[in-house]
């Protein structure tokens, strides 16, 4: 099994997930040709994929699933409140499936297992997936850390973690103070420490990766995500990855 970032943060997001002969695309926050083009970064064409995830409805994960997927005859698996929020606005998809955000299943050579986290959106889920012998987790926009986003975790191969700002950072940054709250909030996104916090809970012995995600560009530093991220793993800040925005990060294998 192995994962590639197209890009993370506030700008569009998106995730490649591989076992076997099945690639799947987590969110698609992208236009149709900036998405092919950040596929074509990676060796990868549409035409490889077996369909599109979609966590929820926020423009920098959900603006392009609709579009990609009808363009190239995929299927969107997405919840209930996720696919009633994007319905208004967007034009659906020939092939919709309306997923169990406690129920996992499987696509292809790839084990697929949602669950739900606190975020302000009307049913957001977040992914871990797997291969039979091998675990990704997934965690992006998450206002705290629930037991069942830790029980969900454990156990995992691989992780990319949101690391979206730091609390100082945001107190003195541009935003407006209504966004500050809402970002700090219990249903906004998960601080360095926060993030930190959910690793060392759910570090094991097995962990090969762990990377840092949805970053955000004016309240936080990458070099900061990496420093809480390593101090709670007790590794070399250099074992941290990090998914930006503009490259995300190139294929890593999980063996």
């Amino acid at each position: 099994m192995r994962f590639a970032s197209l890009g993370s943060g506030s700008g569009g997001n998106a995730l490649v997930v591989e076992a076997g002969e099945t690639r799947l695309l987590l969110d698609c926050g992208f236009g149709i040709r900036e998405t092919s083009r950040r596929l074509g970064r990676l060796g990868l064409d549409a035409g490889v994929l077996a369909g599109v995830l979609v966590t929820h409805e926020h423009s920098d994960h959900a603006d392009g699933a609709f579009k990609f997927a009808r363009r190239h005859g995929l299927p969107v698996w997405l919840s209930h409140g996720t696919l009633n929020a994007l319905a208004p606005r967007l034009a659906l998809p020939d092939t919709l499936h309306v997923i169990d955000s406690h129920a996992p299943w499987a696509i292809g050579d790839l084990e697929v297992e949602p669950y739900p986290v606190p975020h302000d959106a009307r049913e957001p889920v977040q992914f871990v997936f797997g291969d039979g012998a091998r675990r990704l987790g997934v965690l992006t926009d998450a206002g705290c850390i629930t037991p069942h986003i830790v029980a969900t975790l454990e156990n995992c191969d691989a992780l990319v973690v949101e690391c979206n700002h730091d609390p100082e950072m945001l107190r003195t940054g541009p935003y407006p103070y209504p966004l500050k709250q809402r970002v700090a909030g219990k249903f906004g996104h998960l601080s360095n420490e926060e993030a930190a916090s959910l690793v060392e809970r759910v570090r094991n012995p097995k962990l090969q990766h762990v990377v840092a995600a949805h970053i955000s560009q004016h309240n936080n530093t990458s070099a900061l995500a990496v420093r809480a991220l390593s101090a709670a793993l007790d590794c070399e800040e250099e074992w941290v990855g990090v998914a930006d925005q503009d490259g995300g990060f190139d294929w890593r294998q999980v063996a």
